[in-house]
């Protein structure tokens, strides 16, 4: 995932990864349920009829007979897709908070309206997903083998069964090109993509991302961190194979990295301890805001609350796995260009 997540079991290893480690061969994309009467015509928002296809980021061609409505996806590429005026009946990964709040990832949803098959690492409901008698499956995958994110290992063949899948590539790459291509694939689907709230949208990430290029440019000396948060360890994720972080570099942010050789887990990140969160100078940190990471106002450790960036109140929230819709990402690239803005050099 973008990432440098958190972990203080090993699951959350393995997210943090961002998939690196690998879930195992990616999942058949084409099934045998073609023309399915799905009842409804609910995923297809846009009113598209007749034949459907879609070559995803694994160069695999989806076809089916019709236009998908009944749609199951990874809780950050339902909220995508929900951006654009496609409605997912089901969903896989973190949807609800233990507060029963809907999670940061399901963005605009309405969780109420969409079947949870799971809310968390290595779940996932079969059964319920065969009983929404689904078309496609839509989810990410943070690796060059096509591993589909949040897809249990033990049940992918059962699931590849039920439907084919769509996965976009979120690995090694800048955030405009997943952009892009969930658009064409909301697109595909129906939606209306001339719709104000659509262009507009767009028009203000455009804007946005011009706004940090000029921050960026304005205050080069500024060090940047991305980390996340766990128990026993801190993370700091360097700017390679991430989506967020290639392309907030590539507008030029100045980033901490760490060596290639401190970096574990596929090249992510380098795991610190508490001990050595100062390890580097940085004067603005970017945190991970996902419900696996410990959230900066719960971090408790004296280390921590010495780093100059903390002190001086430079820390932002990070999405390491940003909801692939224009709407979305606006903020994560206008919260950096305004800490840009107003910071200080204090490392």
């Amino acid at each position: 995932m973008p990432l440098a997540r958190a972990t203080h079991l090993t699951r959350r290893g393995l997210l943090a990864a961002g998939g690196a480690l690998g879930l195992g061969a990616a999942l058949a994309a084409c099934g045998d349920d073609k023309g399915k009467d799905s009842g409804s015509d609910a995923g297809a928002k846009g009113g598209k009829s007749g034949p459907w296809s879609f070559k995803d980021d694994r160069g695999t061609t989806v076809k089916l007979d019709k236009v998908p409505a009944n749609i199951v996806a990874f809780t950050g590429a339902g909220a995508a897709l929900y951006d654009y005026g496609i409605q997912v009946k089901g969903v896989f990964g973190p949807t609800r908070t233990t507060a029963g709040k809907p999670d940061v990832q399901a963005g605009d949803m309405d969780i109420s309206k969409v079947t949870v098959l799971g809310n968390a690492w290595g779940q996932f409901s079969i059964e319920k997903y065969a009983s929404l008698a689904p078309d496609v499956l839509v989810t990410t995958m943070f690796d060059d083998a096509g591993t589909l994110w949040y897809v249990p290992e033990e049940s992918k063949k059962k699931i590849a069964q039920l439907a084919p899948s769509v996965g976009i590539s979120v690995y090694d790459r800048q955030l405009t090109q997943p952009l892009q291509r969930m658009w064409d694939l909301a697109e595909s689907l129906g939606a209306d993509m001339k719709a104000a709230k659509v262009t507009d949208a767009k028009k203000r990430f455009e804007d946005a991302a011009a706004r940090l290029r000029a921050a960026a440019k304005a205050k080069p000396g500024l060090k940047v961190m991305a980390g996340s948060a766990s128990d026993q360890l801190f993370y700091v994720s360097g700017t390679n194979l991430s989506i967020d972080l290639e392309y907030f570099k590539a507008l030029g942010v100045n980033f901490v990295e760490p060596p290639e050789s401190a970096k574990e887990q596929g090249g992510w990140y380098e795991s610190l301890s508490w001990e050595n969160v100062d390890k580097y100078r940085a004067d603005i940190i970017m945190m991970d805001d996902r419900s696996s990471a410990i959230q900066p106002a719960d971090i408790t450790k004296a280390t921590w609350k010495k780093l100059p960036a903390v002190k001086a109140g430079q820390v932002i929230p990070r999405s390491p796995e940003p909801i692939l819709s224009y709407d979305k990402c606006v903020p994560l690239l206008t919260n950096l260009a305004e800490a840009l803005e107003k910071a200080k050099k204090v490392s």
